[in-house]
């Protein structure tokens, strides 16, 4: 059994989730602003199918990639520096979750539902939640989306419509969060595409761990939230939309260091 989750409830500890399903920790009707913040910041997500309760998850082990461990394939490589594409954060966010809830090639739906593209485009309004897109000629042709608190960036979906271009957001996205001092991505889930760029996984319990001290930490440029109290919380939403546009993305720091990093990893 789990436990129901009324609003303002707090999550029970991670180390109550179930084995089987692994890492099911509670349940709620709860997807507002609140209730996502507080989740994420304990390193828990929600994933349910489209008619049942809001489902709350913490897997063990945790699939996490740090920055700095990217590894690019020579491939991959190859295609970033045809430079034939823009990548762009922020300008079209329910566009991307549109998108990364349209069926899959053998699938009848994704649980990615309407209402999760409205909890989390209220993330988005509030700085919280983010959108890295590439474009080519004008078209939306790829991207991901996820959550940034202090310097902890949690990701969720992503989708492509041209030959690797969630890729080349991917990869553009982790080399700014280095930039950026973020420490850790989360993936949630081992995958054998994650792997490949360099993910792992550790224990839930030292995921928390870091997590605990990552959310913290102020991101460069950015200030704290303030709880009801008025005193600082978890510092706000990694970098809000204004701040991303304002830096951007940097093409010649990108190029340079996919040069540096992929020597090690030609395959």
């Amino acid at each position: 059994m789990i436990p129901w989750l009324e609003r303002g409830d707090a999550f029970p500890h991670l180390d109550t989730a179930l084995r089987q399903p692994n890492g099911l920790l509670a349940a709620s009707a709860d997807l507002s602003v609140a209730r996502l913040r507080m989740a994420y910041a304990h390193g828990i997500f929600p994933w349910f199918n489209p008619g049942d309760p809001i489902l709350w998850w913490s897997p063990d082990p945790r699939m996490v990639l740090r920055p700095a461990e990217l590894h690019v394939r020579r491939s991959l490589r190859k295609r970033l520096k045809r430079g034939d594409y823009e990548v762009r954060v922020d300008t079209v966010f329910r566009r991307v979750l549109d998108a990364c809830s349209a069926p899959r090639d053998g699938q009848a739906g994704t649980w990615i539902t309407d209402e999760m593209i409205d909890a989390y485009c209220a993330l988005h309004t509030n700085g919280y939640a983010h959108s890295v897109e590439t474009w080519i000629d004008g078209e939306l042709v790829g991207g991901l989306y996820g959550v940034a608190l202090g310097r902890a960036f949690f990701g969720e979906s992503m989708f492509t419509r041209v030959p690797d271009a969630s890729k080349i957001a991917f990869v553009h996205l982790v080399r700014q969060l280095e930039r950026w001092g973020f420490a850790l991505i989360d993936c949630q889930m081992r995958t054998d595409h994650l792997a490949s760029f360099g993910a792992k996984e550790i224990p839930r319990r030292a995921f928390a761990s870091q997590l605990a001290e990552l959310i913290h930490y102020e991101p460069v440029g950015v200030g704290k939230a303030e709880d009801a109290a008025g005193e600082a919380a978890v510092a706000t939403a990694g970098f809000p939309a204004a701040a991303w546009a304002a830096r951007g993305f940097d093409d010649d720091l990108m190029r340079e260091a996919v040069d540096v990093r992929v020597a090690a990893t030609r395959q």
